[in-house]
């Protein structure tokens, strides 16, 4: 008991060594100016050196290492990947204390003599299988690196980001060309050196760099320029087909068409196409963060299967960065954020970059309808729907968003996605159902993202402030038509706007094209709708639904599949049994593996092969209307 008692002391009197007092964040500017020299020389063995300089004053401080990214909707900065840092002042190397409390702020006292800090360390990107979130995805290969500048800087605690200014200067590879949304003030070979900026713009705009790039104008006739930069494992993987351009250029114009207005002086498509990084979107105001499989442009599967994410990306530079939920906005990186309202920052997004996708010609309406019937498939078997509500999935994304991939048909996922495009369907066939067809959810996109043309300053919302736009739209009680949906528990789905749009859900034994080219790239099998369970090309189960046959019969996640009735697994000879099944009494029999365990598992199921369609219902084709391009 003394032992423990002696050992607290110490350890509170070697955290009294420097003041562990945070100081709140005041919208004042902070005196001098940051820089920072990122050197990726070495961005092909995964190290980006950093070297930053802060000016201070004497005394105690606390620096910040960004935790919270606008866009990754939980407190995912990669401190850990931070190492070797030291701190020196007038060349003298000073002591730091991380805060026990939170592992992304550090305390130091800067001497008497010292008016400035120099910051020496390494960010040390994960290698391929490491890496789970955003912030720590595998980022460089020997021929390419992706980098968010959060990575790889520290600010002073006490001001609102936007406040702090810094000069940042990257170093890369020999012959390697960028791409940034960062305005260049001088290059000297491979060395660039950048305006100055605030804080808050830095972290905001991304960088990405290769040997094979190719960059291509998006706005060729004019008015605000947009490009699209691409880095690859190969030169080929960089080419677009003059189509594939044509399409691009129709996104960027359709979607202003759409909104009627836009937030950026300049806007930059980064797009990694790389089968040794990670593969995911991340919005920026000017700029966001691609990442794709390397076929993208090579391949019509993987084309069809990932037209939609630069879409998405680029409706965020309205929705989620010129407008923001209040609650998202915050002062500096290090403040939590509330997640509340993801249900418009991303389904609304999610919703719109499908339409967006369709009328720019990279979908055709039949493709389209194919990703809305295996969303509404999906949502519809969402058995923990019966426990927990849309709205949860949006408050809790910090979970959503990292936690486990078991089970999550029960535990639900961030559905606030897919089921916010069917939540926002909802909204719009409605509004054109109430106005006989005067008005659409395109309404609503004008009068709430359109206003201030050219301005770049965040303008925050709340749930009121949806409601008030929909009803200069239309009036009509969207409160209670929203609340009815978000806050649903039950077995049912809730949102109606597939079958207010002219079509219905039905299914049948032919998966539709785009189930077609998903197995055909992932090699596995989804049958979450009849059997109930989504098995890998290698028999590992992945999901398993609760309360379906399979589930019934007693597998889980996690299992392996061995044999089909008698024979060797394979994802046809799972298929054919399902088939074969349906006119037999005889359940299907499985050899499993748990670990090193083996048994048969019987699962009587006789409902053949189902996989989801939308066919043509009564009333007007509202979802071909929705997705039929625009002109001004």
């Amino acid at each position: 008991m003394a032992a423990c008692s002696l050992s607290a002391t110490a350890a509170a009197q070697s955290q009294a060594a420097f003041s562990s007092e945070v100081p709140e964040p005041a919208d004042q500017p902070y005196s001098g100016m940051l820089t920072v020299n990122v050197d990726l020389t070495d961005a092909g063995k995964r190290i980006f050196r950093s070297h930053e300089t802060i000016p201070v004053k004497p005394g105690a401080l606390t620096l910040f290492y960004p935790k919270w990214i606008p866009g990754e909707h939980a407190a995912s900065g990669p401190v850990s990947n931070v190492s070797g840092l030291i701190i020196r002042a007038n060349g003298k190397q000073l002591p730091w204390r991380r805060d026990l409390r939170d592992m992304y702020t550090i305390h130091l006292d800067v001497p008497q003599d010292a008016n400035q800090l120099d910051l020496e360390f390494q960010f040390l990107s994960p290698g391929e299988g490491e890496g789970s979130n955003f912030g720590a995805s595998v980022s460089s290969s020997p021929d390419l690196v992706d980098m968010e500048f959060n990575q790889v800087a520290f600010y002073p605690a006490g001001y609102y980001t936007r406040q702090i200014q810094i000069q940042p200067t990257v170093q890369l590879p020999q012959g390697w060309k960028f791409g940034s949304s960062l305005e260049v003030d001088s290059q000297s070979g491979s060395t660039i050196r950048f305006k100055p900026l605030s804080f808050n713009n830095f972290v905001d705009s991304p960088l990405i760099a290769g040997a094979n790039f190719n960059r291509v104008d998006l706005t060729p006739s004019g008015g605000a320029p947009v490009y699209l930069n691409v880095v690859g494992d190969a030169a080929k993987d960089v080419k677009l087909t003059d189509k594939q351009l044509d399409q691009q250029r129709k996104v960027v114009a359709q979607t202003n068409f759409l909104f009627g207005g836009h937030h950026y002086s300049h806007y930059d498509f980064l797009l990694t196409l790389s089968d040794h990084t990670g593969h995911f979107g991340l919005e920026h105001h000017q700029a966001s963060d691609d990442r794709l499989p390397a076929n993208f442009f090579t391949d019509d599967d993987m084309h069809l299967l990932a037209a939609s994410l630069m879409p998405h990306e680029f409706v965020h530079s309205w929705n989620g960065k010129f407008r923001r939920p209040a609650d998202l906005w915050t002062p500096n990186f290090n403040v939590p954020m509330q997640d509340d309202l993801l249900w418009v920052y991303e389904g609304l997004t999610d919703y719109w970059c499908g339409v967006l996708t369709a009328r720019a010609g990279l979908w055709s309406p039949e493709q389209y309808r194919d990703s809305m019937a295996n969303i509404a498939g999906e949502m519809t078997y969402r058995t923990g729907r019966a426990w927990r509500p849309l709205q949860d999935t949006a408050d809790a994304a910090p979970l959503t968003y990292y936690g486990s991939q078991s089970w999550i048909n029960w535990i639900r996922d961030t559905d606030f996605y897919p089921e916010g495009q069917l939540l926002w369907l909802d909204v719009d066939t409605k509004i054109r159902e109430l106005s006989g067809g005067k008005h659409s959810l395109d309404d609503f996109a004008h009068a709430f993202y359109g206003m201030d043309n050219g301005s770049y300053v965040t303008k925050t919302y709340t749930f009121d402030d949806v409601i008030s736009t929909l009803n200069q739209v239309q009036p009509f009680d969207w409160a209670k038509f929203l609340r009815d949906r978000l806050d649903y528990t039950g077995a049912e789905l809730p949102e109606q706007g597939i079958e207010r749009g002219g079509w219905k859900l039905v299914f049948n034994d032919t998966p539709n094209a785009e189930e077609k080219a998903s197995e055909g790239i992932n090699h596995g099998a989804n049958l979450a709708y009849s059997i109930g369970l989504i098995v890998s090309q290698k028999g590992s189960i992945r999901d398993v639904q609760w309360n379906g046959p399979a589930f019934k019969a007693g597998l889980v996640p996690g299992l392996t599949v061995v044999a089909v009735n008698g024979r060797d697994f394979s994802g046809d000879a799972l298929k054919d049994a399902i088939t074969a099944a349906k006119s037999s009494q005889a359940p299907i029999e499985l050899l499993v593996k748990n670990v090193d365990v083996y048994s048969t598992v019987k699962v009587d199921y006789h409902g053949g092969l189902r996989y989801p369609h939308l066919v043509r219902a009564d009333g007007k084709d509202l979802i071909g209307a929705i997705v039929a391009p625009r002109a001004k």
